[in-house]
């Protein structure tokens, strides 16, 4: 599939905004983001491109800054060697799970040594959002529990779910860039019981699950949030992210409307996760 990738400049340059301006394209379309030194490269599906909706947003933009772009179109590409040569570098989280790529030498010993090739997938363990759901599910007791993970991008926290215990895991993204490389990056990690699936919300019908994670954005999280508790075992827990602290009580408010109670949240960079449990 074909991509369009585009090049913002933003002035002045400072990471809270192109984290910002990253939640909102994802919003419009856009799946995988790479810093730059002056903003950052975003990357859509041609397909899904609309130039007049990216006007409208940066119209409206909630931030005083200057935010230029350039608009490539751009065939497939080995994105593995994009990654390797521009961003994507071993990270360890809570000293207990280290995620590299397969191209990585001396990578850090961990206990849960989890290999990712992202090709335009979201979800090596950098974003503030993806380590702190992980960092969850460090704490988790997943042994033999059904789990769900919504929006898998690189399925990273549905490998990890399985190396600590889940069973009759369910990995699903509306992104077929997402869903292929989520069943090779399952192989690659030996894993199996991750069954991958392309599709959004609507799959969720006659599914149950003990856990449920949601890393994916506040709008879709408040619009598919009444699916994901329909699917959930009573004193089950859905884990929600991406979003930003201030979004907490619009998520809070939904989540109890919907028999939901917020037991606890964790915060990196004012992204933050969200405990939740039904009754």
């Amino acid at each position: 599939m074909d991509y369009i990738e585009v090049n913002f400049i933003i002035e002045p340059f400072e990471e809270y905004i192109s984290d910002v301006l990253a939640s909102e394209l994802g919003e419009i379309g856009f799946d995988s983001f790479v810093p730059s030194e002056v903003g950052m490269d975003a990357y859509i599906l041609q397909s899904k491109f609309d130039e007049s909706e990216l006007k409208n947003l940066l119209s409206d933009f909630p931030f005083e800054a200057s935010i230029d772009y350039k608009i490539t179109p751009i065939k497939s590409k080995n994105w593995n060697e994009e990654w390797e040569k521009h961003y994507f570098e071993p990270i360890v989280i809570g000293n207990d799970c280290v995620i590299h790529s397969s191209f990585h030498k001396d990578v850090p010993k961990a206990k849960y040594d989890i290999v990712i090739d992202p090709k335009m997938a979201f979800g090596t363990g950098h974003h503030e959002t993806t380590s702190l759901v992980i960092g969850q599910l460090l704490l988790m007791d997943l042994e033999g529990k059904t789990l769900l993970d919504m929006g898998c991008g690189t399925a990273v926290l549905a490998i990890l779910a399985a190396m600590r215990g889940a069973k009759d895991i369910v990995a699903i993204d509306i992104d077929t860039w997402c869903t292929e490389n989520s069943i090779e990056n399952i192989s690659i990690n030996n894993i199996s019981g991750i069954d991958v699936r392309l599709g959004g919300a609507e799959l969720l019908a006659g599914l149950h699950f003990d856990i449920v994670l949601a890393n994916i954005n506040r709008n879709i999280l408040l619009a598919d949030m009444e699916q994901y508790v329909a699917c959930l075992s009573s004193g089950g827990e859905l884990y929600m992210s991406g979003f930003y602290k201030e979004d907490i009580p619009l998520i809070e408010a939904e989540a109890n409307r919907l028999g939901l109670q917020l037991v606890d949240f964790k915060e990196k960079n004012n992204w933050v996760v969200v405990k939740t449990v039904k009754g």
